[in-house]
């Protein structure tokens, strides 16, 4: 189902507050030196509000995504204005120069990676007059991050399941919307190359297992999505059947209901909103993957209505441990390709 206005309208209320709040800030920064011992303003010109890095990066591609969605919104001069406040060369330059000093390589890798190359699709796709400006200053580090994403997936022999940040499944189906967006092939090759090799042998995954109490991806959703994504229909409905079989044949399984949440101003609980709204998320586009009258459909659009159900009313809680991060999983939910 596709993104409402009026979803669009309450979702950019809490990135534009968050954007340019520097504090509280949970700062995973490495100092190579006493020089290094800065502000997160100064340490990273555009990315430093919403609580940490990857939150800033995926407040501005929710803000540009609605905006593209609706370029009347109420917000849109206010979203135009921090964009071209803070989306400059000089801006993004110390961005890039970040990454660029030792010992950082993997900082924010994977999930702030995919979250920045997701951006930078979706500032290509956003008939804003300004946007090109905007892509553009923002390519160096785009080129960069896929690059390092791209060298790496050789060298990591396993992929990393669990349901937080670093989730490979959830990096790579991003991603693969950045390199399909650029028409990169080499890119989407060794994605491609990656998932199948990560994940086309799995069967009979134990979901019951799933969430673990800080999760806010699930593992084996996100790995059905990213599939889903690369094959073909009937390779990929065959696979669904042999990864999930009980949700394939229409039976009850643990991953089509919501889950008890048990403290949303502890930081870590609160996840499991997330949890519930990037559910939804993959069940539409597995659903949207397999043949009509699956016997799966009806049980899992089913189960992604009751989990965005469960935490769409509590994106916008008046607690910033939510606030600064749930309203880009609800625009997912809610029809964000």
């Amino acid at each position: 189902m596709p993104l409402k206005r009026e979803q669009a309208e309450y979702f950019v209320r809490l990135p534009l507050a968050g954007l340019t709040r520097e504090y509280p800030n949970h700062l995973m920064h490495l100092l190579n030196g006493p020089q290094d011992a800065q502000a997160p303003a100064a340490l990273h010109p555009i990315f430093y509000g919403c609580f940490d890095w990857h939150s800033a990066v995926h407040g501005y591609w929710l803000l540009a995504h609605c905006a593209r969605a609706f370029p009347d919104l109420p917000q849109a001069a206010s979203i135009h204005a921090l964009f071209a406040r803070h989306f400059t060369a000089a801006k993004a330059q110390g961005e890039l120069d970040y990454f660029l000093q030792p010992d950082r390589a993997s900082f924010e890798r994977p999930y702030g990676w995919a979250w920045l190359l997701k951006l930078a699709a979706e500032l290509r796709l956003w008939q804003e007059p300004q946007a090109p400006a905007w892509r553009e200053v923002l390519q160096p580090l785009a080129e960069l991050l896929g690059g390092r994403l791209r060298d790496f997936l050789p060298r990591q022999r396993q992929p990393i399941r669990t349901g937080t940040h670093y989730n490979t499944a959830f990096a790579l189906l991003l991603t693969l919307d950045y390199a399909r967006t650029e028409g990169d092939a080499t890119l989407e090759s060794a994605l491609r190359a990656a998932a199948l090799r990560y994940y086309s042998a799995d069967t009979a995954y134990p979901s019951r297992y799933e969430p673990g109490g800080d999760d806010f991806l699930s593992g084996a959703l996100t790995e059905a999505a990213l599939l889903a994504a690369l094959l073909p229909q009937p390779e990929f409905a065959a696979w669904f059947g042999r990864f999930l079989p009980d949700m394939a044949a229409g039976r009850a399984d643990p991953l089509l209901a919501p889950v008890e949440i048990g403290d949303r101003a502890d930081p870590k609980i609160v996840h499991l909103d997330g949890l519930h709204l990037s559910r939804a998320w993959c069940l539409r586009r597995v659903v949207a993957a397999l043949p009509a009258a699956h016997p799966a459909s009806a049980g899992m659009l089913d189960g992604a209505d009751r989990q965005q159900q469960a935490s769409l009313p509590h994106i916008a809680s008046g607690n910033y441990n939510g606030e600064h991060w749930l309203a880009s999983f609800a625009a997912l939910a809610a029809g964000a390709a």
